[in-house]
């Protein structure tokens, strides 16, 4: 966690190193970056399967800052919500006032966050009002009354229960109103603070902090399940379920010992969510070829969902598979409507040569909607087998592997599903230039925390925000993901 000025500065002007990493090391297996939010410390990021981005809708960023008086970004959250299927999630990553003497602080200061995170022209406006919840970071919440001794005693004789409740989140948790139905699975690993950098070794300095588990990943549902069964797994079980047939199940709660760069330990938990689809139709459905062995074969057609509101600057990008946001395109072409549009059932667009890889390989297409800043249609992917004649050119240095869950096309024709991301375009003439979205105040490496959408959820260490790529026409690599 670094807040100082100059890293501030840094992350302001170029894409943070955790960023750059996630992606890097998630895009193989089909992981392609919904949004993402920083502030100083604080990073969020959210990844989906591509195939899922079309039902991911309405995704919006905040962020709050409680350090000194609400001036400044080391303390605070950062969220990021959206529909998944139909159903709404937020992520919300806090950092909270440091040492032991400020739990009621701890717990203003997350008040103060959820009544300040407001999300526009939304039905769950409030964080609390999405059906579920995810709340995570370096909470800072400490063990009260017992002495160092104790605590290490019962840590190295692996006695934790003796400190659970001592653990002044649990306490609060009977006591605070705001946070009823938040649950947390059992903290089966040793306290994650405070440790000597480089070691396994808690604190030696001459402040001897007591180890805490300051670090914490919990979750809500907006209405629970009869009582009795969302704790079935005991008082704070790992499994809740909505009236709705909304079920969070959590699969692991961990820390990662092996990590000696900070004087943290990550916390990471794998979650799955079941729910009934509310929305399984994409707003655009794309029907491509099996195989594009020439120019003329780059034809692309598509049909739109009744509801479906159009835009001059919506845009299909081509993408190599293992792509890592929206705006890392090999090439795109304009998906403008003209006036004899409207009653058609189906739209066609070509692919120019300038537009097309120089290189062979498994691709997928994709329509970005610029009012809703996302891609709302993908394709499954399909083989582009041209004359070849150069080294591949493309602007994507993304790899060639398809997705783990992804199947070869079979058919002669498909359309698959369409997803939600990023902001910004602008066009003069041919393709647009797009705004990049500045990251919020920013600060130096943070604490990453990742959460990956599928139908399971995925929530691993703390962290905080940034910014999103840039639009058509920007083929600059380095630009294209202010938004990891």
């Amino acid at each position: 966690m670094n807040s100082m000025i100059n890293k501030r500065l840094k992350d302001v002007l170029f894409t943070d190193q955790w960023s750059e990493v996630c992606m890097e090391r998630l895009s193989p297996f089909g992981y392609v970056l919904v949004t993402s939010q920083r502030m100083q410390g604080l990073l969020l990021l959210i990844f989906a399967k591509y195939f899922h981005l079309p039902f991911l809708r309405g995704v919006q960023t905040e962020t709050t800052r409680t350090g000194l008086g609400g001036y400044w970004g080391n303390k605070g959250g950062v969220s990021a919500r959206m529909s998944v299927f139909g159903h709404t999630i937020c992520f919300l990553n806090c950092h909270l006032p440091a040492h032991m003497e400020n739990s009621e602080q701890r717990m203003e200061d997350f008040e103060s966050i959820l009544q300040q995170q407001q999300f526009e022209g939304q039905a769950a406006t409030g964080v609390l009002d999405h059906d579920v919840v995810f709340w995570f970071g370096d909470l800072n919440f400490r063990i009260d009354d017992l002495d160092m001794q104790v605590v290490k005693s019962a840590i190295d004789n692996n006695k934790l229960p003796i400190l659970w409740e001592k653990d002044q989140l649990n306490m609060a948790k009977d006591s605070e109103t705001v946070l009823e139905g938040f649950l947390e699975g059992p903290l089966k690993f040793s306290p994650t603070y405070k440790f000597d950098v480089g070691t396994n070794t808690y604190d030696t300095s001459g402040k001897k902090r007591k180890p805490a588990w300051t670090d914490r990943i919990l979750w809500r549902l907006r209405a629970t399940a009869p009582a009795g069964a969302a704790l079935s797994a005991g008082k704070r079980g790992s499994f809740s379920g909505l009236s709705s047939g909304t079920k969070v199940t959590q699969h692991c709660y961990r820390s990662h010992m092996e990590y000696i760069v900070s004087d943290h330990k990550p916390v990471s938990s794998i979650f799955t969510l079941q729910f009934p689809y509310k929305v399984d139709i994409p707003l655009v459905t794309i029907i491509v070829d099996d195989e594009w062995n020439s120019i003329a074969d780059a034809i692309v057609k598509f049909k739109v969902a009744p509801n479906f509101s159009r835009s001059s600057w919506d845009w299909i990008g081509l993408y190599k598979v293992g792509f890592k946001h929206p705006k890392d395109y090999v090439g795109y072409v304009w998906a403008k409507q003209e006036e004899t549009d409207f009653h058609r059932q189906e739209h066609q667009v070509a692919f120019t040569e300038e537009e097309l890889p120089k290189c062979s390989g498994d691709f997928i297409l994709g329509y970005y909607s610029n009012n809703m800043n996302s891609i709302v249609g993908v394709t499954e992917p399909f083989q582009i087998q041209l004359p070849t004649s150069g080294v591949d050119t493309s602007s994507s240095d993304s790899s060639d592997l398809s997705s783990e869950d992804d199947s070869k096309p079979h058919s002669k024709h498909r359309s698959h599903r369409s997803g939600s991301h990023d902001r910004s375009l602008s066009r003069s003439g041919s393709p647009a230039q797009a705004k990049m979205k500045e990251p919020n105040v920013t600060d130096g490496p943070p604490s990453s925390t990742t959460a990956t959408a599928e139908s399971g959820s995925t929530v691993h260490p703390a962290g905080g925000s940034s910014s999103q790529p840039s639009a058509p026409g920007e083929k600059d690599k380095d630009s294209a993901e202010s938004g990891v």
